[in-house]
This record gives C-alpha cells, structure tokens and sequence, in this order.
C-alpha cells in the first residue's frame, strides 16, 4: 500500500491515524445478526450499525476526523460544508465538541429530521436552492465572509480515512468475513472501507448497492470514467451525490462490482430492518441488505463464494412525519 500514498487521497496508515484521533469520541458500533435474515439470504450477514453511531450515520467519524484534523488557527474560524443530510448533522456535532462555529449550508427541500439534527448540534442554517451550483454558490459566499474551512462531505482525505475506520473495526470484530456491501453515493464511505479493508484482507470483496435512480457509480464503473446525472429520483435521499476526483480512483480500482436497486427493493429491505433486526435505518442504510436479497446478487456465480458478507447500515435518520405520510397514502 505504499504507492497508495501519492496514487489515492488516503490509506491504511492515514486510517489508522485517523482511527486513534477520533476513538475518544466515536461510537465503537455493534455488530448484530439474525438467523432469519441468514436462512433468507442463504449467507451469514453482519451488519455494522452505523444508525446507532453518534448524530445516527457514519458520517460522524469522517467530520470528526476532519474538524480534529485542523490546527488552532483554522479551527478558530469554524468549518463550512454544503449538505443536504447527515454530514451536515455530523460536521456541528463535531464542531460543537471543539467548541468552533460550523456554518452549513443546507439545499431547500432536505429531510426535516436531519435539518432538525443541524439546529439540536449547534450548526448555523444558511439555506440554498436544491441544486449543485447554489450550495456551491453559498457555501463560497460563506467561505469568503467568514474565513472558515471547507470540509467537503465525501471528497476529502481526511473524510475517506474516518469513513474507513469502520472497516477496521468490522473486521475486528468478524474475521472471518469475506465480502463487504457497502451504500455508495459520493464515495467517501466505500472509499475508505475498501482502502481499510483490502489493505488488511486482500482477497476481501467490496461491492457497491446504489439505487437505479442515481446509478452514476454502475455507470462510471462501466464506462471508466466519472459519469454524472442530470437528474436522480430516488426514496434513498443520502445516494443522490455524484463521484469527486478523490473517490473515483479508489471506486475503479477497488471496487468489485455496483449492484443497482429499485426503490421498491430498497423498501422492503428497510421493513426487514425494523421488523426483523428490530433497527431503524433510513433508505439509504438498508440498501445493503436490498443488495445481498436481489437476484442481480444472488444469481451471479461470481459471488456465490461470498458466504460472511459484512453490511454497513450507514444510517439511521429517517424522517418519520413523510415516512407516515407515505404509510398512509400506501393503505
């Protein structure tokens, strides 16, 4: 993995590193299973509840890395990032702990609960249009009035190490796993656990679940080079992201196949989740067990030899005021 230092924007060391800088504050998340989600699937899953880390998603570590990341005269002028979900949540929560100012910038139309999440950790509200181009837009405006840092919600070293500090604990925890799924969208999270996970285990498998209405990953995979959507339209708000110029070279390189899903696939999934884990994940987190449970999975001979598939629940932060709604709209 030396090489790896000038070739990808993080490795096992900066993982490490990273694991030891954010250990005090972090979750070490369990790993539950079910006998029954194993006799369905017809393998031995492990899922690594992220839900239940600090701010409710992975996204924590990955922000926590960052803000510790800075030194005293940046960390003064506070951070700025531009997001619609949980690295927002995640960047105040960690912010508020070093006691700086966090500024985020937050598209019109984002989950209430993760909006509310922003407001209970102490992050100032600057509202944008829904697009690219206007958070951007804002978050520069920010950026310039304050002084502050940008910290980029998936395309950043410093990012990608934290994220992969799952895998290092993962595989800690289940040795003998042989393949992780793992939800992609910008490709911080997928990025530091394949990093994390084939610098430990080689031979290891990671695959990507995306939703088939943001199947930019399984188009640039398939293409071989970054493809990005005019459009997505997808129940999984936190997967409409595109691939940055830091994570694309680690998703080519390491990761072994992009499984797509329908959305109706990814809402079954979720009610295993709560009705059979008896965990609340959002659509994005249970996109992992929707991958393993399709028949794109289950009917390749090239993952019939993946029987300790580890799963990442990367969240669990649903907006549960729109998921009645939808409850009762259904009946």
């Amino acid at each position: 993995m030396e090489a790896n230092r000038e070739k990808y924007a993080a490795d096992i060391s900066s993982i490490k590193e990273a694991h030891e800088r954010i250990k005090p504050y972090i979750h070490r998340t369990p790993v539950l299973t079910s006998e029954s989600l194993n006799s369905i699937s017809g393998r031995s899953l492990f899922f690594k509840c992220e839900c239940f880390q600090k701010g409710g998603a992975f996204k924590f570590r990955g922000a926590c890395n960052a803000v510790l990341s800075l030194d005293a005269e940046q960390a003064a002028k506070g951070v700025v990032t531009h997001s619609s979900g949980n690295h927002a949540a995640a960047l105040s929560l960690a912010a508020k702990i070093q006691g700086i100012p966090a500024y985020i910038v937050i598209p019109k139309g984002a989950p209430q609960c993760k909006v509310d999440n922003v407001i209970r950790y102490g992050g100032k509200v600057i509202w944008s249009e829904s697009t690219m181009s206007s958070r951007e837009t804002v978050a520069s405006k920010v950026l310039q009035e304050t002084g502050s840092v940008l910290i980029h919600p998936y395309n950043d070293g410093r990012i990608i190490s934290g994220q992969g500090t799952i895998a290092l604990e993962l595989l800690e925890q289940i040795q003998e796993i042989d393949t992780i799924v793992v939800p992609i969208s910008g490709g911080g999270l997928i990025s530091g656990v394949a990093l994390a996970a084939k610098s430990i285990k080689p031979s290891i498998r990671i695959i990507a679940a995306e939703p088939k209405g943001a199947d930019d990953a399984a188009q640039s995979k398939v293409s071989g080079k970054i493809i990005t959507l005019p459009v997505t339209n997808t129940i999984a708000d936190g997967l409409r992201a595109s691939l940055g110029d830091l994570t694309w070279p680690v998703v080519r390189d390491l990761v072994d196949d992009v499984i797509t899903l329908e959305d109706c696939e990814i809402i079954e999934a979720m009610r295993m989740c709560y009705e059979i884990l008896k965990v609340s994940v959002e659509p994005s987190g249970a996109i992992g067990l929707a991958a393993v449970l399709s028949n794109s999975f289950r009917n390749n001979p090239s993952w019939c030899d993946c029987k300790n598939i580890g799963i990442v629940l990367s969240g669990g932060n649903v907006d549960l005021g729109s998921l009645w709604d939808s409850l009762k709209g259904s009946k």
